[in-house]
């Protein structure tokens, strides 16, 4: 059941068409960097950015520092919206729940193929914006006394290639458990509802409004419990020394996010007449 789910998700156009466009995206803006040799100042712009044009090997971070605010949460609330949705819409669903096959087997299913997509997306968005940053950017060279190559963390210290290559793999794991509760968001509201449409934009509903709050003072109360809060927490893995405090509770939230929507996804879609 999860390999069939998994085939389907890869043989769906909309699929490629969306790491086609997450990972354009970066591209494009290296692109135009590598002409111009023109970089955002310090301090404004996606994170990571205005240090790119001197060492590319940065250039994934600055990747998901791009995509992250929009383009992948909507990538993944489209995908996770549609899982049962689509189907239920289509008339699919009820096909396939009248063959002898368990709701919770194919929930569960569904959610292994949108983890599936959730990290083929942010491996495709680094390892291409990394190929891009190479060869647009280059890497810097290697020092002469120490014989190694040093990025500048966040921190002002230096990190060598390896390091960086190290918490880029974090990052990555991370921007990826914070994607994950906005997939399962959008599958718990896919499960109430036919329209795909609706599921994917009431997920984002949620994430935009997450986003107004967190930069509202007024709302400063509720700032800790936002979905939104810590996706930027992955930044802190390029200190030195690493500042774990935003990245745990980032990571808490997060699974307590996937955990209550999953649970409520699982009691709505096995209790929800879909047959009839």
């Amino acid at each position: 059941m999860i390999r069939t789910e998994l085939v389907k998700m890869l043989r769906r156009p909309r699929t490629w068409v969306s790491l086609l466009l997450l990972c354009g995206l970066p591209g494009l803006v290296a692109a135009f960097l590598g002409v111009t040799k023109v970089a955002p100042p310090a301090g404004q712009g996606p994170a990571f950015l205005a240090a790119v044009l001197s060492n590319g090997t940065l250039y994934p971070a600055a990747a998901l520092a791009m995509v992250l605010p929009l383009f992948l949460p909507v990538s993944v609330a489209v995908v996770g919206g549609d899982a049962v949705a689509g189907e239920a819409g289509s008339g699919m669903l009820r096909y396939l729940l009248l063959r002898p096959v368990g709701r919770t087997r194919l929930l569960v299913a569904k959610l292994a193929a949108l983890t599936g997509f959730v990290l083929v997306a942010v491996v495709a968005v680094t390892v291409s914006s990394y190929a891009v940053g190479i060869a647009v950017f280059g890497a810097k060279p290697a020092s002469a006394v120490t014989g190694a190559s040093l990025v500048t963390s966040m921190s002002g210290t230096g990190l060598t290639t390896p390091q960086v290559l190290l918490r880029l793999a974090c990052a990555m794991l991370y921007v990826g458990v914070s994607m994950l509760g906005v997939g399962a968001i959008a599958l718990f509201l896919s499960t109430v509802t036919d329209s795909p449409l609706g599921a994917a934009l009431g997920a984002l509903a949620a994430l935009v409004t997450s986003q107004i709050l967190v930069s509202l003072d007024a709302a400063a109360s509720v700032h800790p419990y936002l979905p939104t809060r810590y996706w930027l927490a992955w930044i802190d893995f390029f200190r030195a020394p690493v500042l774990w405090h935003d990245i745990g509770r980032g990571l808490a939230l997060q699974a307590v996010y996937v955990a209550v929507f999953l649970a409520a996804a699982w009691a709505n879609f096995a209790t929800r007449d879909i047959t009839a």
